[in-house]
């Protein structure tokens, strides 16, 4: 398969690894708050803040936010959760790019 019909497979496959990345890693990164929160719970070691942004940065973002808020776990804990919302809104506005550079991509390839 050659030309845009091989371009657009390719995107494809590209685009489902990306998903499945950024499912298990948001899916890992909520199964880490929520051990955090058990250990803060029963006074026991916890996380570092460090490893949960760090999750976060790596693109579980959704799954930290999602965690922070259903279990209210860091929410008003500063100046984590600020870093926190910096990260999600770079995260955001990687993908608004992303969004508009495929626009542009699919009006080329037609």
């Amino acid at each position: 398969m050659n030309g845009p019909l091989s371009l657009i497979a390719q995107h494809g496959r590209v685009l489902s690894y990306a998903l499945l990345y950024l499912a298990v890693i948001n899916l890992m990164t909520f199964a880490v708050f929520a051990a955090d929160k058990r250990a803060a719970s029963a006074g026991r070691r916890r996380t570092p803040e460090r490893t949960l942004l760090g999750l976060a940065a790596l693109g579980g973002g959704l799954g930290a936010v999602s965690a922070q808020r259903l279990l209210r776990h860091k929410t008003r804990k500063q100046p984590f959760a600020g870093e926190l919302n910096l990260i999600v809104l770079g995260q955001l506005g990687l993908l608004a790019v992303l969004a508009v550079l495929a626009a542009r991509h699919a009006l080329v390839i037609r």
